[in-house]
């Protein structure tokens, strides 16, 4: 067993898309290289309040991507925390190449999953070699501090831990990109010790296996606001984060 953690990468946009299918194809070829299958297990159940006709949207668009970049798909229907107690799943989960956290609300996410069997699932097979990635609320579900999207100076609510010292603000280009880094930042806050990290659309940061530095992979930026010096990365750096 090999018991270090996997690639890690938090999206600001773009899961399953043609866009981010080299990303994703790269998380699948570092954990292969470690052992690992040839598997690319979704998790959507950050949209699982969503109706029935986007949660097959999103099983498609998966398909499509797991297609294009030679993978086996393995969509699990885990829209609650219901599902997240199934621990039929577990067996799919273990040894995975990758294991995606989806987009929708990051907030059901992490109620969802957290200290459930497929939580400790996925945690688990990542400290032991998986890639995982989460985009827009998979990402910002990794914190331990999970903030409303449009109430970013109120206080959270309990993330899944495996980015503790990161908050992630996904879509930044979107939502933040007409007014300068040093402004936006005033609309934050974090708990103490916290990095706020805006991540622009179709793009990621990543964290190879075995480091502790990111590099921004994509058509955009990462923008450290708060918690640590305020910088804009582009794509091919590679920088830390310390508070």
């Amino acid at each position: 067993m090999d018991n270090s953690p996997g690639a890690l990468a938090l999206v600001g946009s773009g899961e399953y898309l043609p866009v981010m299918a080299d990303l994703e194809k790269w998380l699948l070829e570092q954990a292969i290289a470690r052992g690992k299958s040839n598997r690319f297990v979704q998790i959507p159940t950050a949209a699982g309040l969503e109706s029935p006709e986007s949660l097959n949207y999103w099983k498609e668009l998966g398909r499509k991507q797991a297609e294009r970049i030679g993978a086996e798909q393995i969509f699990l229907p885990i829209f609650n925390r219901e599902g997240a107690m199934d621990e039929s799943h577990i067996d799919v989960i273990h040894n995975a190449g990758l294991i995606y956290l989806s987009g929708g609300n990051p907030i059901h996410l992490a109620q969802s999953l957290v200290d459930t069997p497929v939580w400790n699932a996925i945690k688990f097979n990542w400290e032991n070699g998986s890639s995982l990635a989460g985009c827009s609320a998979g990402a910002m579900a990794m914190s331990s501090d999970v903030p409303h999207f449009f109430r970013m100076k109120e206080e959270g609510e309990p993330g899944l831990g495996i980015t503790p010292h990161i908050r992630t603000i996904p879509h930044y280009n979107k939502f933040f990109g007409w007014i300068p880094d040093k402004a936006a930042k005033v609309m934050m806050k974090a708990p103490e010790g916290v990095v706020i990290v805006g991540i622009d659309e179709d793009t990621a940061m990543v964290c190879e296996s075995g480091t502790s530095s990111w590099k921004v992979i994509g058509k955009g930026s990462v923008h450290i606001l708060l918690g640590a010096p305020t910088q804009k990365h582009s794509a091919g750096e590679i920088f830390n984060l310390e508070s």
